[in-house]
């Protein structure tokens, strides 16, 4: 069994970008069902299928499976939920941690957040000077319910 244990941030300012280059991503949501989601996406020219379980704290299982880039495009154009998640990612090595920024568009335009995978939840951490607020908690911020709630509508009530 594979366990995902990462913390996630808000990011406020904009000193990150000088030291990476992005990779767009789409993705899609198949299945969302009390925490677990079965999500597919495209990065480049290579699909994955990733099954993950419920979050508890910072940790989750989570199974990821690379598929066909085809496969991958035709799942996402007919069976996830609207809107897919579209976003930038950008790997920044800091402290000897690779942080990953996801800026998202369409209708999550606007929210830039950064995540880092740990080998134990305890794992302490040096947060780079362009980190904000730890949003790891909030499931506002989980891509799975940016779906349902886009960062658009937000200030929308």
């Amino acid at each position: 069994m594979a366990t995902e244990i990462e913390r996630k941030f808000t990011v406020k300012s904009d000193q990150w970008r000088k030291l990476a280059t992005g990779i767009v991503y789409r993705q899609g949501y198949i299945a969302t069902k009390k925490g677990i989601t079965v999500r597919v996406r495209l990065v480049g020219n290579q699909g994955y299928l990733t099954i993950k379980g419920s979050t508890v704290g910072i940790s989750r299982t989570e199974y990821e499976y690379p598929i066909p880039a085809t496969d991958a495009q035709a799942m996402l154009d007919s069976l996830c939920e609207r809107p897919l998640i579209e976003k930038t990612r950008y790997k920044v090595e800091h402290a000897g941690l690779i942080w990953e920024v996801d800026e998202f568009a369409g209708e999550n335009q606007g929210l830039i957040v950064a995540e880092v995978e740990l080998a134990e939840e305890n794992q302490i951490i040096e947060l780079p000077d362009w980190i904000g607020i730890e949003v790891s908690e909030d499931p506002r911020y989980f891509n799975a319910n940016l779906v349902q709630h886009p960062f658009s509508k937000w200030l929308q009530g």
